[in-house]
């Protein structure tokens, strides 16, 4: 099948390597002249991480392994801990932090350079007479049997899918998170680390050759100059002057070229998935604030769910049959459709940035948090993966390995 794909980012890239092993003729399409290997890092729970391998993506010396979570007060107080040991053994895959930068680099290494087309911007689709057509804003044209939207949140083929722009769009969520990549300005041990008060949250998660990436989720700021690095530090810095010193010495360390500001946006059901030959992935599909961090994790198990879906519809035509598409389209929005939305609702709700649920994170309920039996936070976390995320002993990441099992690492190079 002649596989068109829109977006050479994670989604996009992880899409090609699988479908390619699968056998498909693939195009992908990117709107910038050169990869998007740009913003910070990243963090993998084991469900995306298993993927990632079974598309023979090799991470190793560019990914720090993570042990779990360790939620902290304000005042810097423990709380609560949660580990992923259970989860890396049903998954058989680790917990890991990785840089954007390093995550699309070798993603990309399984894609042969003439498989992409750079300053390739969609701006039509046409759909129908037995295949798929995409026009770029230089006029080029590329015909496919399938087109799959892996670019992003403001995804042009979402807007074809969703039937029109106002339906397209993700929505404001209210939050906003400050974010950046520095060298780490104190020892960090091997956990995500957040920190929780009425102001919202502050994480820091160690990456590679020393580096911790830093997130402040608070409410979005409004007024001329909002989205200023420069004269938001100096605000930070007296808003959280209370705060732990790990707190502190973070944002002492900064300045104002390591500052990143990421309104949050969501795609709230129900989500719009597929139309005729073209369906949707990762950011394009559900857009969601990085809260939970499963954004690229959620992408994995779309790429999955979409090889998946496609290879028990070929198997269902026979040797030289004409797979049905639609089915198999519909059977891939099934299979994620209640997921997605569970990881949405998770990522949007579980910090609060303003109003009375912020109350729930004073240093008084942090205190009272830590009268939870150990185990509960691991087993409350576990379960939400559970529910958002392929079955470890179900087809899942299997079905994007090729015939040996190693994926498109063997396809393409």
């Amino acid at each position: 099948m002649r596989v068109l794909i829109t977006g050479a980012g994670i989604s996009g890239l992880a899409a090609a390597r699988a479908l390619l092993a699968a056998g498909h003729d693939v195009t992908v399409l990117e709107r910038s002249p050169e990869l998007r290997d740009g913003g910070y890092a990243v963090v993998l729970w084991p469900n995306g991480t298993a993927i990632l391998r079974a598309l023979g993506t090799d991470t190793a010396g560019v990914e720090r392994p993570l042990t779990g979570v360790a939620l902290r007060s304000s005042s810097g107080r423990p709380a609560m801990t949660v580990s992923t040991g259970g989860l890396e053994a049903a998954y058989g895959a680790p917990t890991i932090a990785i840089t954007r930068r390093d995550l699309v680099t070798r993603l990309a290494d399984g894609v042969s350079e003439e498989r992409v087309h750079f300053g390739a911007r969609a701006v039509r689709v046409l759909d129908g007479d037995g295949d798929v057509r995409v026009v770029t804003e230089d006029g080029r044209e590329f015909t496919g049997d399938l087109l799959i939207g892996a670019d992003g949140a403001n995804s042009a083929v979402r807007a074809h899918v969703a039937g029109s722009e106002a339906k397209a769009r993700a929505r404001p969520t209210g939050a906003a998170t400050w974010q950046g990549l520095i060298p780490a300005p104190f020892h960090l041990d091997d956990r995500f680390t957040m920190y929780m008060g009425r102001e919202g949250s502050i994480g820091m998660t160690p990456v590679a050759d020393g580096r911790v990436l830093w997130l402040i989720d608070l409410e979005q700021p409004t007024g001329e100059g909002h989205d200023d690095p420069a004269s938001a530090l100096p605000l930070l810095r007296r808003g959280y002057a209370g705060w732990a010193p790990q707190v502190r010495g973070l944002l002492d360390a900064l300045t104002e070229d390591d500052l990143a500001l990421y309104p949050h946006r969501r795609h709230y059901p129900p989500l719009h998935w597929w139309r005729g030959r073209c369906v949707l992935i990762g950011d394009a599909a559900h857009a969601m604030p990085p809260i939970l961090a499963q954004g690229v994790s959620q992408a994995m198990e779309d790429v999955a769910a979409l090889a998946n879906a496609l290879a028990d519809a070929a198997g269902a035509a026979g040797p030289g049959g004409e797979p049905d598409l639609g089915s198999a389209l519909a059977a891939y929005a099934r299979a994620r459709n209640k997921q997605a939305a569970k990881a949405g609702d998770g990522a949007t709700g579980s910090i609060a940035t303003s109003g009375p649920r912020t109350l729930l994170q004073t240093d008084t309920m942090m205190r009272l948090a830590r009268l939870i039996p150990r185990r509960a936070p691991t087993a409350m976390f576990e379960r939400i993966i559970a529910g958002i995320a392929h079955d470890p002993g179900g087809p899942g990441a299997h079905a994007v390995a090729g015939p040996e099992g190693a994926g498109s690492d063997t396809a393409d190079r």
